[in-house]
């Protein structure tokens, strides 16, 4: 695979990871707890093989400059500011939410979820807006 390809994968795998968070939510809201855990382990990996894309990515091909001037280019960087500094949260949200879980601590595992969903799903959609910003605008 060349090197080229990796930011359009890993956009897809953060469009992934969205997707199954919110079905992940969903399923969680009707009950479904077997389909949920599925759904949220499967966004978890999505989110992990993004991750080591993403590192493997810039540590070849260094760092990819914004090159539109004008208004689009505040609005780039607030996206990008408030997707990075989140981002860096998601490992450890993510990771916390699912200990919970597999310890079967569902109390403290749904109070943690309240914040960690919603982060992680505006990093994972904001993923795809920057990708989309920096490689297709």
């Amino acid at each position: 695979m060349p090197l080229s390809s990796l930011p359009g994968l890993d956009a897809s795998l953060n469009a992934a990871a969205a997707v199954l968070l919110v079905a992940g939510w969903v399923l969680i809201k009707t009950g479904r707890r077997e389909a949920h855990r599925w759904a949220m382990v499967s966004a978890f990996l999505c989110s992990t093989v993004f991750l080591a894309g993403y590192l493997w990515y810039h540590a070849h091909a260094g760092v990819v400059h914004f090159l539109k001037t004008g208004p689009i280019r505040a609005v780039y960087f607030a996206i990008l500011t408030t997707h990075t500094l989140l981002a860096a949260l998601v490992p450890f949200l993510a990771l916390r939410v699912l200990h919970l879980a597999w310890k079967g601590r569902f109390d403290a595992h749904r109070r943690w979820a309240r914040w960690a969903l919603p982060v992680w799903l505006y990093v994972s959609v904001t993923g795809v807006v920057v990708y989309w910003m920096l490689y297709r605008l």
